[in-house]
């Protein structure tokens, strides 16, 4: 299975100094890493993500909660513009739709679902990007949290990501890369004889080390699963999406069992 090679970047319109500055290293950053960035258009921190791609000469893709004809803001007439050029403007939506309140809500899956992993960079408490936040844990992907000022309550909402949803705290673009997996190391499974699979996929480190906390016999839990391969929750969560797709492993009521 060919790994994801885009990050979704997203966080508050009313984006601070300090928050756009983050969002141009971590957008560069990764550009130079060889990913693609994924985010929402928005004013803000959206917007500071996908300028950064596109000045690094990299690929960045926005998806609109309206049709693909309709480019909003409207303000970033020109900068969507460019992302047509230079990478892709996209929308669940037929042309012509008109971008709603909820509509933003529901393109966010999609972000979410675009990306091997998701940054939130900068976002208040009841921020919209806590909602992509959510998505993708429920797709068992990767989440990052930028720290910021605790005083600062345009980062209230990524503290409380990483204290109430195991969001990784991530400081710069080689924390963000290593999420998925940047320094994968190609290890084949352990798989029986009676696979029929077409022989040893290679996998990540993180996949590697799941793999291994996992039996065969009794469920784990993903707590227990973080435990033994010294990973974090949403670390093993995105492993386990992985091992689940290839059929390596198995949720079960009780937890996860490694397939044999």
């Amino acid at each position: 299975m060919q790994q994801l090679r885009e990050i979704a970047l997203v966080g508050a319109r009313a984006a601070t100094g300090y928050g756009e500055h983050i969002a141009m290293e971590a957008s560069a950053g990764l550009v130079d890493r060889g990913f693609a960035v994924v985010s929402g258009a928005a004013y803000g921190i959206d917007g500071m993500a996908h300028r950064a791609a596109l000045a690094s000469d990299g690929i960045t893709v926005a998806f609109l909660a309206g049709g693909v004809d309709r480019f909003y803001p409207s303000g970033h007439d020109s900068l969507l513009t460019r992302i047509v050029a230079a990478g892709a403007v996209l929308s669940e939506l037929p042309c012509g739709a008109a971008p709603t309140k909820w509509r933003f809500l529901q393109r966010n899956r999609l972000i979410a679902a675009a990306s091997a992993a998701t940054i939130v960079l900068e976002a208040g408490w009841r921020s919209g990007s806590l909602n992509t936040a959510g998505h993708a844990s429920a797709l068992g992907r990767p989440l990052g949290a930028v720290p910021g000022p605790i005083t600062s309550p345009t980062s209230a909402g990524c503290h409380r990501l990483i204290r109430e949803f195991a969001a990784v705290c991530v400081t710069n673009p080689t924390e963000m890369a290593e999420l998925v997996g940047e320094r994968s190391i190609q290890v084949p499974l352990d798989f029986s004889d009676t696979d029929a699979g077409p022989g040893p996929i290679p996998r990540t480190s993180d996949q590697v080390r799941v793999f291994d906390a996992l039996s065969g016999r009794s469920p784990r839990t993903v707590a227990d699963l973080s435990r033994r391969a010294g990973l974090s929750t949403s670390a093993v969560r995105g492993a386990l999406g992985g091992l689940d797709l290839d059929g390596a492993a198995q949720e079960r009521e009780a937890g996860w069992v490694r397939r044999l």
